[in-house]
């Protein structure tokens, strides 16, 4: 056997050190060098974003069994691309799901826009976590002066904030995942009013910042994802790998 992953997920990762620990051949493919860091050591990698040719040129480059696309539930436009440059290759493509972790109990906008308009409705300041390359809905004259968003603890990540307009003291650049008791306290510290999120599931860090924003008496405003998916959770995932040979 000899795996493709595809993912820079928290759960990517945690599959990566499984086949690892079994001893399978496997490729993990991940955007950022930042990325590159944070794979189990001892895992091959392959670090850059790719368009669909270049996948299909990997996929060629070696005698691959698996392709495993394990990248974010909202990363839509690249999962497309996984699975059609598979498809060319004739290779069998795994999707690796996140649960939801009860995110349909909460209010809810199906685009990062239509959590901006609702925003411009609602009082106070707001916790935005939906990562630096989502802010751009959000970078709005009074909305941004309300808006502390946090992102990855990396120079691009804190140049994008500045170049939409974001106050500088209101940028918080962390590392998570996040407990819900750190949540509380960055709530608190900044008079946060509402708390935008991904559905982003258990290994997304949901659930504590649901109860973070409870806790602290914020609202929960989550950003719908991009459409429904079939695939296997990781321990579906690890049983299916390990019936073909892992």
């Amino acid at each position: 056997m000899d795996v493709l992953l595809f993912g820079g997920t928290a759960e990517g990762r945690e599959l990566a050190a499984w086949l690892l620990a079994r001893r399978v051949s496997c490729l993990v493919c991940v955007a950022t060098e930042y990325g590159e860091t944070l794979l189990p050591r001892g895992i091959q990698s392959h670090v850059g974003r790719l368009d669909r040719a270049e996948m299909e040129q990997l996929m060629a480059s070696r005698p691959f069994t698996h392709v495993v696309d394990a990248t974010h539930p909202y990363a839509a436009e690249v999962t497309a691309n996984i699975r059609a440059a598979a498809g060319a290759a004739g290779l069998p493509c795994l999707r690796l799901v996140r649960r939801s972790d009860g995110a349909e109990r909460y209010p809810r906008a199906e685009s990062m826009a239509a959590a901006a308009d609702m925003l411009e409705g609602l009082p106070g300041n707001v916790l935005l976590t939906t990562g630096s390359k989502e802010l751009d809905a959000f970078a709005r004259p009074g909305l941004t002066e309300r808006c502390f968003p946090r992102v990855l603890p990396l120079p691009d990540s804190l140049e994008r904030c500045l170049e939409l307009g974001f106050p500088p003291k209101q940028i918080i650049c962390m590392q998570g995942p996040f407990s819900k008791e750190l949540n509380v306290a960055l709530l608190k510290q900044y008079h946060i009013k509402t708390l935008v999120t991904k559905d982003t599931g258990g290994f997304g860090g949901f659930r504590e910042k649901a109860e973070a924003a409870q806790e602290a008496g914020a609202a929960l405003l989550v950003v719908e994802r991009p459409g429904a998916e079939q695939g296997l959770t990781l321990e579906d995932m690890q049983e299916r790998l390990k019936e073909e040979g892992a």
